[in-house]
């Protein structure tokens, strides 16, 4: 029974497994907070494209409350 318990603890398989589980968590955690920073600055990049074709072709571009624009 003591050889086992001794084997038990020093076994180092599963630590690999954890670590590379720890860094995935890590750089997911990462990813949603840089994606979460840039979501504004895409909305606003691709409701200035909209408003720019709209304006070529002639039209008047609005936003709505819920952040819909529309070419009219």
């Amino acid at each position: 029974m003591v050889d086992f318990i001794k084997h038990f603890i020093e076994d180092e398989t599963g630590a690999t497994a954890i670590e590379y589980g720890l860094i995935a968590a890590l750089v997911s955690i990462a990813a949603v907070v840089a994606f979460g920073a840039t979501g504004d600055t895409i909305l606003t990049a691709f409701t200035n494209i909209a408003e720019g074709f709209c304006t070529a072709t002639g039209g008047n571009f609005s936003m709505t409350a819920n952040g819909v624009g529309s070419c009219t």
